[in-house]
């Protein structure tokens, strides 16, 4: 292993013995072998990763003291890559044991994982669950130690101090994994109870004695875990307590598309391949919206094919309406398609709630055209109230593309947090701006509200951007109590 990111014995011969701590031949392709004894440097791991196929002679199991020769590598990429010993030769020559290390806390720096690596560990100090949003698609959770993460330009302008806060993450952050290779396992290794309504694993759940494998693979550290999970529960927070008589919403549809609208042309651009597909992501959403029970809803992420019968927009608000319980929402009509994105904005109401004042307004050209989606302006009055106006936007994402559509120049990611694309966002938040202080809707709204997925977060650029030309947080302004 050595004291480095990489080992010094890149594609030398090698034999070494040690114990299996960690048996991952059906999933990883390999066994973890640790050392039986310390070597005395605390920066230097006492494991290393072996390839094992799952058919290869002999089976391995844990506790397995084995004598292993093979060739030095490191696999992965550069930035995060694992020492192996690759075109193995093995022997099992009795029966061992290893304890795990106790690791009371996170380590000083994200690179001091590297002393760790392919070591049986056990970690003493509660975790907290940070991110649940890998666990169905890849058998994998994201921890942390000393709580939560946040992202750090939800906290601190781009600068030092973001820097600092990514850089304490990065030493926090653990992900959990099942051992398998298996995308949307049927069932989760690592979780000593299955998912269910009363055992949700939500985000804030605390664990408690987690035991794994140090590994490092797909750009992160991370344990192989080698026991269940032992879950305490989040608790599901309050229901908001916000003052007001309306309900407004903003809800990403994650790329609905509805083929030809008849049940045929499948598989679409994006979103599901199958009609069927299709039929189950709708009806996840209409419980959503449903349970929401917003007056008005900004969507994005809807199939750009107008507002038409056949369109998905019109469609998701049939389905909404024949589920009920509220069964009187209407789409907004933006005509049809909008700019030339594949997806589009889109905004729904309730009838018997608010009255639309006017035609829908949208902006085009610029930033509006290939790059964030055409934003979408709509003023209403509930009951006999006065005016007031919903935006939707859908800001260009922070993803840095490929090929042709790859960012570039000031357009490529900074390393200031916030990602590719950030010009685009920030030229689209002035224009948004400009087009709103003219009255686009011409109906003299007395309070405007801009909803929707700007991309960015509460410090970077864009928002930043907004609060310097007057516009407020409303769920801050809602602490508050000004609203």
């Amino acid at each position: 292993q050595g004291r480095g990111a990489r080992s010094g014995r890149i594609d030398q011969l090698v034999s070494v013995q040690g114990v299996v701590v960690g048996a991952f031949a059906d999933g990883l392709q390999g066994v973890f072998v640790q050392s039986e004894r310390d070597d005395g440097d605390p920066l230097t791991a006492e494991g290393l990763f072996v390839e094992h196929a799952a058919d290869a002679v002999p089976q391995l199991h844990a506790g397995d003291r084995v004598r292993v020769s093979g060739r030095v590598a490191e696999t992965g990429d550069e930035r995060a890559s694992l020492t192996t010993l690759r075109d193995t030769v093995v022997t099992v020559i009795g029966a061992g044991e290893v304890q795990p290390l106790r690791l009371e806390q996170a380590p000083a720096a994200a690179a001091d994982w590297e002393r760790y690596e392919g070591m049986a560990l056990r970690i003493a100090a509660p975790l907290t669950v940070t991110d649940n949003s890998s666990l169905a698609g890849y058998g994998e959770l994201s921890a942390s130690f000393d709580g939560r993460l946040f992202q750090p330009t939800e906290l601190a302008a781009p600068g030092p101090e973001v820097a600092r806060l990514a850089a304490d993450n990065a030493r926090r952050k653990l992900v959990l994994d099942d051992g398998s290779a298996s995308k949307a396992p049927m069932d989760v290794a690592l979780l000593g109870t299955p998912i269910s309504d009363a055992a949700p694993l939500r985000d804030g759940s605390t664990l408690r004695d987690v035991q794994g494998i140090v590994d490092q693979r797909r750009g992160a550290w991370r344990l192989q875990l080698t026991a269940p999970l032992q879950v305490t529960q989040a608790p599901r927070p309050p229901a908001p307590d916000v003052a007001g008589d309306t309900r407004i919403a903003s809800l990403n549809l994650l790329n609905l598309f509805n083929g030809d609208g008849h049940g045929g042309g499948f598989p679409t651009e994006r979103g599901a391949v199958t009609d069927a597909q299709y039929r189950v992501q709708q009806a996840k959403l209409v419980e959503v919206v449903q349970a929401l029970r917003p007056d008005i809803a900004g969507l994005m992420e809807v199939e750009n094919d107008g507002s038409g019968p056949d369109s998905t927009a019109a469609q998701f608000v049939a389905a909404l309406n024949a589920r009920g319980p509220l069964r009187d929402y209407a789409l907004v009509d933006t005509g049809p398609k909008l700019g030339g994105d594949a997806i589009h904005v889109a905004m729904i109401y309730r009838k018997a709630r608010v009255t639309p004042v006017g035609k829908a307004a949208t902006l085009t050209g610029g930033p509006f055209e290939h790059k964030s989606r055409v934003p979408m302006a709509q003023a209403f009055r509930a009951g006999g109230g006065p005016v007031f106006l919903v935006e939707t936007n859908h800001f260009k994402s922070k993803g840095c593309g490929r090929d042709a559509d790859a960012a570039s120049g000031a357009d490529a990611d900074q390393r200031d947090g916030q990602g590719c694309w950030n010009p685009v966002r920030v030229d689209s938040a002035q224009r948004v701006i400009a087009w709103l202080d003219g009255d686009p809707t011409h109906t003299h709204p007395v309070r405007r509200l801009l909803i929707g997925d700007f991309n960015a977060h509460a410090m970077e650029d864009p928002l930043r951007a907004l609060h310097a030309s007057g516009w407020q947080d409303a769920f801050a302004l809602a602490r508050h109590e000004i609203l």
